[in-house]
């Protein structure tokens, strides 16, 4: 991929660095930094109006073309925004599932009747939208969704319960993987919903972590219903849909990620420089290993950003490497933290103990190389996809 910033795209990463550095004062500042890993409960209400902020302005949907609200920028400029966001500080933004998933999913599949309602509220920021694909035995295996919706006249009725909900606690709506032909099997019969979640027949409940917060949930439907015309392509062709909205989910944000990596593995640095740890040699080869390894990550970004590589056997790669290269950066910041790591502070904390930011990241990266399809499961792509070995065998 070439990445040659030409007069103009100097010109756009300035007027996105002017315009951070304009409006992450004041009471915006306090947020800069907030949302991270494990840490999606912090100030929601205030990036929420952040958000919003951003849509005033025309900051959100950004890649999005014209005709639906977004700014139509070419792939370089939206690197150059998301890398000069992340290296704002700025806080992490409450309406990736909707911008970055459902958006370009619905322009891809959706109705004109779909797209006029609900991409406008996306870019303005006024709805927000959890995944409904997991459940308790439909995880890693998508293709074993066991949640049933049935069509009553005009009303889809569906019952079931999903599980690792990011967000929907805090979300409007959900685009929901349904079974919806009776019978069916794997991922045949299987239909892409719209759900809203204010309704009786939904009972959305918190996932308490290890980290305080609650960023997942289990949501049970319970005769839960939506409009018939909230389908997204046609009844049955679900796994079409929901497989094209995963192809979406590594798009050019990955580099705002990569960035964000480089300014926690700063800081781990930073901390071993202030109480000493980086006089450890080993700990400092393993510093230096990490900053080698994300250098070479972000060109593994880059280079799957282009049509040429844009599928295959690159988003399985790099969910792999990012994966455990942010587990190690974890794991090196409690070495680094050393027995001070291993104590929690009890004050002021409704959870009963407060924990630090690297005993955070520790404990939330653990995650990274299982949801979004874990370790195993991006193996098992590898080897049958792209080496031809045999099939793993399937009970």
């Amino acid at each position: 991929m070439d990445l040659t910033y030409s007069e103009e795209d100097q010109a756009f990463r300035a007027e996105v660095r002017a315009w951070l550095e304009e409006h992450l004062t004041g009471e915006w500042a306090a947020l800069r930094g907030l949302g991270g890993a494990g840490r999606d409960h912090e100030a929601h209400d205030e990036r929420l109006a952040w958000n919003r902020l951003l849509a005033e302005h025309g900051w959100t949907c950004v890649g999005w073309p014209k005709e639906y609200g977004g700014r139509g920028l070419s792939l370089v400029q939206q690197v150059i925004f998301h890398e000069e966001y992340a290296k704002a500080d700025a806080p992490v933004r409450v309406n990736h599932l909707g911008e970055e998933l459902l958006g370009p999913t619905l322009m891809a599949f959706g109705t004109q009747e779909q797209k006029d309602r609900f991409l406008p509220k996306i870019v303005a920021v006024q709805e927000l939208w959890a995944q409904g694909y997991s459940e308790p035995n439909a995880g890693s295996d998508l293709a074993n969704v066991q949640t049933k919706a049935r069509l009553d006249g005009d009303k889809w009725v569906i019952d079931g319960q999903k599980v690792w909900t990011s967000n929907a606690h805090f979300s409007q709506w959900a685009f929901v993987v349904c079974r919806t032909e009776p019978g069916s099997e794997r991922h045949r019969g299987l239909s892409f919903l719209l759900v809203p979640l204010d309704q009786d027949g939904v009972d959305v409940r918190p996932i308490e972590q290890l980290t305080g917060g609650s960023e997942f949930n289990e949501v049970f439907f319970t005769g839960a219903t939506t409009d018939a015309d909230l389908v997204v392509g046609e009844p049955g062709e679900g796994w079409k849909v929901a497989m094209a909205l995963l192809g979406f989910e590594r798009g050019v944000s990955v580099l705002a990620q990569v960035v964000g990596f480089a300014r926690e593995l700063d800081g781990v640095v930073d901390l071993a420089k202030s109480n000493g740890a980086i006089d450890d040699p080993v700990l400092r080869d393993r510093l230096a290993g990490l900053k080698v390894e994300l250098e070479v990550m972000r060109r593994q970004a880059m280079r799957g950003l282009s049509s040429a590589d844009s599928g295959g056997a690159g988003p399985s790669v790099f969910k792999l490497v990012w994966a455990n290269w942010h587990k190690r950066l974890g794991e090196v910041a409690m070495d680094v933290l050393g027995p001070a790591g291993l104590t929690a502070t009890t004050d002021g904390d409704e959870n009963g103990y407060n924990l630090g930011r690297w005993q955070r990241l520790f404990l939330f990266s653990r995650a990274d190389t299982i949801y979004g399809g874990s370790d195993e499961v991006q193996r098992n792509i590898l080897a049958e996809r792209v080496l031809g070995l045999p099939r793993e065998a399937r009970g």
